[in-house]
């Protein structure tokens, strides 16, 4: 568990005017009222807080999100009422605190009311401070990555049923790949033990195998944008466990590549200048000894073919390196 002062000089090693008392004053109050409770782990329940401020901290909020990550639960779980937290911390933290624990209420609804009910709440919350509903993220993240102690299978699979069908879509509305990502192969490891070893086991296997071929794919990526004086940005990633199985399971009659290595990884390319006037969004599946690059134009008309309508630039549409 992270202790004070680490989450102080985490807090002001990106935000040097972070309210460090204030801080200080949090985390003391919330150890205090949360005393002796327990989580299903065994663990003080008072690391739960801590883990969700430190979960804010690393994506460097202000001082307001992490004092709320503190006492997100001092509300619904302890003695501390909404009015104890208005006069120790003021209106705006009793404000984000009273946001948390009204999302954290509505998961008592009946099964059937929760998901669109649940929706509802979470896309109010992010209407009116998106602070609201990166906490309640933040929680619902380190929820799962402790998923394993809890004892009731029902429970456990409601929990990750419910993260996947609501958490996960939300961080990636509001563009948190990693915890989207995270939140994702959690739940599914929990909805589906099976398939998520059995992909995790061919990602290990090929990892070992295939060294850095991310890396290998993007530098070829380049050279062949280069050769066509195209300026872009490249990256790529490994795609998690869940975003594979997926690919599996799902016919697609599209897919480009069939062989078995195609859908473990995905790579984006931005364009930055090129001599090609459109703007083209470009999605790609590789693997190691093959890519292709498909580039469906879609804005205005394509100056080097002389198109005037960008989504008839035909000769614009595929590059194939072998």
């Amino acid at each position: 568990m992270m202790r004070q002062y680490e989450l102080v000089e985490r807090v002001k090693g990106y935000d040097p005017g972070a309210d460090e008392e204030a801080l200080n004053r949090a985390y003391v109050f919330s150890m205090k009222v949360h005393g002796s409770q327990l989580r299903a782990s065994g663990d003080p329940y008072f690391s739960h807080p801590v883990e969700v401020a430190g979960i804010l901290a690393s994506m460097k909020l202000d001082s307001a999100s992490i004092i709320t990550g503190l006492l997100h639960d001092t509300v619904e779980d302890t003695v501390a009422t909404l009015k104890d937290i208005n006069e120790l911390f003021g209106d705006e933290i009793a404000r984000l605190v009273d946001g948390v624990t009204k999302l954290s209420q509505i998961e008592l609804q009946s099964d059937k009311a929760r998901q669109a009910e649940n929706f509802r709440k979470l896309l109010l919350a992010m209407s009116e401070d998106i602070r609201v509903l990166l906490v309640k993220l933040a929680d619902r993240l380190h929820n799962m990555r402790t998923l394993h102690h809890v004892e009731s299978e029902e429970k456990r699979k409601r929990v990750a049923r419910e993260t996947m069908d609501i958490y996960v879509p939300l961080a990636e509305r509001i563009g948190i790949r990693d915890w989207k990502d995270e939140l994702e192969n959690l739940a599914f490891r929990e909805l589906n033990t099976d398939a998520h070893d059995s992909v995790a086991k061919r990602l290990d296997f090929l990892r070992s195998r295939g060294g850095d071929v991310i890396g290998r794919v993007i530098a070829e990526l380049r050279e062949t944008l280069a050769e066509s004086d195209i300026s872009a940005e490249v990256s790529g990633r490994e795609k998690t466990p869940h975003s594979i199985w997926l690919s599996l399971v799902t016919p697609s009659t599209s897919r480009a590549i069939s062989s078995p290595n195609s859908s473990l990884m995905s790579f984006s390319v931005a364009t930055v200048s090129s001599t090609v006037s459109c703007r083209r969004p470009v999605m790609i599946d590789a693997e190691s000894s093959f890519m292709l690059a498909r580039m469906p134009a879609t804005s205005t008309g394509c100056e080097k073919y002389g198109s005037p309508d960008a989504r008839s630039c035909e000769p614009c549409t595929f590059i194939e390196k072998t």
